[in-house]
C-alpha cells in the first residue's frame, strides 16, 4: 500500500526496505483501534491494537529472515493467550465478556501477517470492512428485528438461484433456430432477481422511514405494476391518500428507465451510445410532468405510508415463471425474426410489453451482443415494449384508483411516452 515510499526515499537494499509494510500494518492497527477506543474499554484500545498488528508483521518478517515458519502461529497463539487472560480472568473489570473486541485483537494480528505475507492492499480493504462491521453495530443489531422470516428467506432463495441452480445448467444452445440457452436464461433470471431484491430489502428496511418519493423510487426497483395496483387501491379506499399515491406511482413507472439502463450497461454496453437518449429523454419527460405536478398540487399530510407491502421477488414460482416467460419470448422473437425480420420482434415487443418490458428486453440485449440485432433495432424494440406496458399500467391506474387519479398520473405517462417516441423518431431520421 505504501510501496511508493520505499521508490521514493530508495529503501530497497537497506535495512529499512520493510519499513513500508510496518507504516500500512500500523495505520490498520490505529484504524480498528480507534473504532474500539469508542468503547472506552480499559483493555483494549488503539495502542493494544496497533501494537498487536504491528506485531502481526513483525512475527512474518523475523519468520522470514531466520526461517522459523512455525512462529506466526506461536505469536497468534500468544495474542489468543493474552486477550483471553485480559477478559476473563476473575479480576478483569468486566461485568460480562466481549468476544467481539477479541476476535478484532485476533483480527488485527491475522491483518498484520497479511501485510507481511500478502498484497497489503488486501489486508487495508478487510480492515475497512472490519471497521465498518464495528462502528455499525446498532444498524445492524437492529435488521434481526426489521427483517422477518419472509424477508431472510428471499435472501436464501436468492442464494439457491443463483449459487446452486444457476451453476450446474449447461451452457450451449438447444432447440429451434437455437434459441434456448438455459443457463442463459437462467442467468437473466438471477439478473432481474437480484436488481428486484435489492429493492424489495430496501423497502423492507426503509419503507416506514422515507416518504413517498422515495418509496416509490424502492417500489420501482422491485416491480412498477404492482407498486402501481398497491397505491391506486389505496386512493379507492381513501380519498386521502391521493397526492400520497399519485407521486409513488409516478415515480415507480419512471424508475423502469433507469432499470433499462442499468441491464443495458451489463448486457449490451455497446449500445448505450443509442439507448441513453431514448430512455433520458422518457425520464426527463416524466420526471418534469411530476415536478410540475408535485409543485402545483403542493404537499398533502396525513398519508398512510405503510400500505405498500412487498412481495417477494426471489421465491422459487417467480423465477420459474419468469424463467418460463422469458424463454418464450426468446423463442418467438428468434422464430418470428427468422421468418420477417426485424419486423416479427417489434411484434413481439408489443404483445409481451403489456405485462413486462424485461423478458423482451433482455432478449433484445443478448440478441445485440450475440449480433443479430443492431442498437436501432434495440431501441425500437424497447420503445415499443414500453409503449404497450405504459399504456396497461394507466390503464390500470385509472380503473381502480379513479377519475382523480387517472388526471394526476396522465401528464407523467403522456410526457415520458411523447419524449420517448421524439427521441426515437429524431435518431432514426437524423
Amino acid at each position: 500500500m505504501l510501496h511508493w515510499l520505499g521508490e521514493v526515499f530508495q529503501l530497497q537494499g537497506t535495512g529499512y526496505a520493510a519499513l513500508p509494510q510496518f507504516l500500512t500494518s500500523l495505520g490498520i492497527g490505529l484504524l480498528l483501534g480507534i473504532e474500539r477506543e469508542r468503547k472506552q474499554d480499559p483493555r483494549a484500545g488503539v495502542r493494544t491494537f496497533a501494537l498487536t498488528c504491528l506485531f502481526g508483521t513483525l512475527s512474518g518478517h523475523v519468520a522470514g529472515l531466520a526461517a522459523l515458519p512455525l512462529l506466526p502461529i506461536a505469536g497468534l497463539a500468544g495474542i489468543a493467550a493474552l486477550t483471553l487472560t485480559a477478559y476473563w480472568h476473575p479480576s478483569a473489570c468486566h461485568d460480562s465478556p466481549d468476544p467481539t473486541t477479541q476476535v478484532a485483537l485476533l483480527l488485527a494480528y491475522a491483518l498484520g501477517l497479511l501485510v507481511y505475507a500478502g498484497p497489503s492492499e488486501l489486508a487495508v480493504a478487510l480492515a475497512i470492512i472490519a471497521t465498518l462491521l464495528l462502528y455499525l453495530k446498532p444498524e445492524l443489531s437492529g435488521l434481526s428485528q426489521k427483517l422477518t422470516r419472509p424477508d431472510i428467506l428471499a435472501v436464501l432463495q436468492f442464494g439457491a438461484v443463483s449459487a446452486i441452480i444457476l451453476p450446474i445448467l449447461p451452457n450451449r444452445a438447444f432447440g429451434p433456430y437455437q434459441a434456448i440457452n438455459p443457463y442463459e436464461i437462467w442467468l437473466m433470471v438471477v439478473l432481474i432477481s437480484g436488481v428486484s431484491l435489492c429493492g424489495y430489502v430496501a423497502v423492507r428496511l426503509l419503507g416506514e422511514k422515507v416518504g413517498g418519493p422515495v418509496l416509490g423510487l424502492l417500489g420501482g426497483m422491485v416491480s412498477s405494476t404492482a407498486t402501481s395496483m398497491s397505491f391506486a387501491r389505496q386512493v379507492r379506499d381513501d380519498p386521502k391518500a391521493l397526492h400520497l399515491s399519485a407521486t409513488v406511482i409516478q415515480l415507480a413507472n419512471l424508475v423502469i428507465f433507469v432499470r433499462l439502463a442499468i441491464l443495458a450497461a451489463l448486457l449490451a454496453p455497446a449500445a448505450l451510445g443509442t439507448l441513453l437518449p431514448v430512455l433520458g429523454a422518457a425520464l426527463a419527460g416524466g420526471l418534469l410532468a411530476t415536478g410540475l405536478g408535485h409543485w402545483r398540487h403542493g404537499s398533502a399530510g396525513g398519508q398512510d405510508e405503510d400500505g405498500f407491502t412487498p412481495h417477494n421477488p426471489v421465491e422459487m414460482r417467480t423465477a420459474l415463471v419468469f424463467g418460463g416467460l422469458y424463454a418464450v419470448v426468446t423463442l418467438a422473437a428468434a422464430a418470428l425474426m427468422h421468418q420477417f425480420g426485424s419486423g416479427g420482434l417489434y411484434g413481439v415487443a408489443l404483445v409481451s410489453g403489456v405485462t413486462d418490458v424485461d423478458p423482451i428486453s433482455l432478449s433484445a440485449f443478448n440478441q445485440f451482443a450475440g449480433g443479430h440485432l443492431n442498437a436501432n433495432q434495440v431501441a425500437a424494440t424497447l420503445a415499443l415494449a414500453l409503449l404497450t406496458n405504459s399504456l396497461f399500467k394507466f390503464g390500470m391506474v385509472a380503473s381502480l384508483g379513479g377519475r382523480a387519479l387517472m388526471w394526476r398520473t396522465l401528464p407523467m405517462f403522456a410526457s415520458a411516452l411523447a419524449a420517448m417516441l421524439a427521441a426515437w423518431g429524431w435518431m432514426q431520421w437524423a
